[in-house]
């Protein structure tokens, strides 16, 4: 591709790729220098230039010596749009979900409904890429545009047809899941998350509505589930647009939730869609694992999926990992539950989903991350001592900040509950606590293979630490 595709004139330059970091630049390259918290990527232009880069995407008025400015008010969105033209074709079909919950969730099963209606599907989130053949590719959980963009177009060459991704706030507020067209966007919930970064509730929310009021194609279709309280915002942007609407939920009119029966290994839904009943076994435990398996359909429904199938296809999806994933059952006969909850909605959320199957405690073990969100460290400590039988605060990722000062924090809201710094320790003394009819959860980090400490990632998996004690 010539540059002057990009840039609308004469410029004859070959582009051979694209980079926002100055050492990935190659001769041929398009530069995006941007602005960034802790680096300002303007400051490598003349670097850039030095290894080859052929145009440089930045404000207007920086100066470039040696290759075409693309300047813009906006240079990330510029930047984006020019990669997507450059490293198109891409999937026929694509979806996106955001929300503060259950976007991990969403994506894959959406892929896993799409697969089992005979589509050539992947999705993209933390848990990395999952291609049609299961194989799962991690390292991608807040990829840049320029990975982003040219996995996308990878999976495209390997033939997916079908692709639903992650729209994280931080993304969509970055331009790092730009460019490829949406046929469809998603919206879960909303509860407090990131204000380290957004500041307040009101930017949070903000840069949750660019993906409705920006990304989603205006022929597109907004698939909201309708009983968040955030809801209301998004389905009257949505009409503003002139934007076809899919809502679920108890309030939704596409896919209304009218009877919910929890099973021993999973729950019997009751929806009413196209002025019939079905009914449904869904094999996964707890309120917002419906909430996600309905966003999910919704979405397959949005892009062209049969109702009636789509609904009946939710009897056959498999668990996601980290997510509520059954760990380990213990020698007395206890299971244990690992999940990704670290806020305090998504702990009372996973808490809510289990508490119904144990007839004994139910015992929780968490902890907060460092350099994140203070704020919301207290109160998750109230969510667990009011929710759970048991509480062991122990380590989550303490990043840079002191651990101990970080489980003070959570302490403050959990009055009563034992303090574990360890966290292998922590999950030990749960998983040898439990007796028969109790059920243990460890929270916070899910899929996680390592725990951040310091500038170090130290092996550290929930699932694979809860089997060695229960052992």
């Amino acid at each position: 591709m010539k540059l002057g595709a990009l840039t609308g004139g004469a410029e004859t330059a070959q582009v051979t790729g694209f980079a926002i970091d100055h050492r990935k630049v190659a001769p041929g390259t398009v530069f995006g220098a941007f602005e960034g918290a802790r680096v300002n990527g303007e400051d490598y232009i003349a670097d850039a230039v030095r290894s080859g880069a052929v145009a440089i995407v930045a404000r207007p008025g920086v100066a470039v010596d040696g290759a075409v400015l693309i300047a813009d008010a906006n240079p990330r969105e510029r930047f984006a749009r020019a990669a997507a033209r450059f490293f198109a074709p891409f999937p026929a079909t694509s979806v996106a979900i955001t929300g503060t919950n259950g976007k991990t969730s969403c994506v894959e099963m959406t892929r896993q409904l799409w697969r089992m209606a005979g589509h050539h599907a992947a999705s993209i989130g933390t848990l990395g890429v999952t291609t049609a053949d299961e194989r799962v590719t991690t390292g991608l959980t807040t990829p840049d545009i320029v990975t982003f963009l040219s996995n996308v177009a990878g999976l495209a060459r390997e033939g997916v047809t079908h692709l639903a991704f992650e729209a994280s706030s931080h993304g969509l507020t970055q331009y790092r899941t730009e460019g490829l067209p949406v046929a469809a966007a998603a919206f879960t919930n909303l509860s407090r998350d990131h204000l380290d970064y957004h500041g307040d509730m009101a930017a949070y929310l903000t840069a949750k509505l660019r993906l409705f009021a920006e990304v989603l194609s205006v022929d597109g279709t907004a698939v909201v589930w309708a009983d968040d309280i955030e809801s209301a915002r998004v389905i009257d942007l949505a009409r503003a647009r002139g934007i076809a609407l899919v809502t679920v939920g108890t309030h939704g009119e596409t896919l209304r939730l009218v009877g919910r029966d929890p099973t021993l290994l999973g729950q019997g839904l009751t929806i009413e869609a196209e002025g019939r009943t079905h009914r449904v076994t869904l094999p996964l435990i707890g309120a917002y694992q419906a909430a996600n398996a309905l966003v999910s359909a919704g979405l397959v429904i949005a892009t062209g999926g049969d109702v009636a199938q789509t609904l009946a296809n939710l009897s056959r999806l498999q668990p996601v990992r980290g997510r509520l994933e059954r760990a380990v059952i213990t020698r007395t006969g206890a299971p244990v539950y690992v999940d990704y909850a670290h806020t305090p909605d998504a702990l009372e959320a996973a808490i809510a989903a289990l508490k119904p199957h144990a007839g004994g405690r139910l015992i929780v073990v968490f902890g907060a991350g460092g350099d994140r969100d203070q704020g919301k460290r207290e109160a998750m400590g109230q969510v667990a001592v009011s929710q759970a039988d048991a509480v062991i605060v122990t380590d989550d990722n303490p990043r840079t900040e002191d651990a101990a000062a970080i489980r003070r924090d959570v302490l403050k809201g959990a009055k009563g509950a034992t303090e574990i710094g360890d966290r292998r320790g922590a999950i030990a003394a749960a998983v040898h606590d439990a007796g028969a009819e109790d059920i243990v959860l460890i929270a916070g980090k899910g899929h996680e293979q390592g725990q951040i400490v310091g500038d170090l990632v130290l092996p550290f998996d929930d699932v694979a630490v809860a089997r060695e004690c229960a052992a």
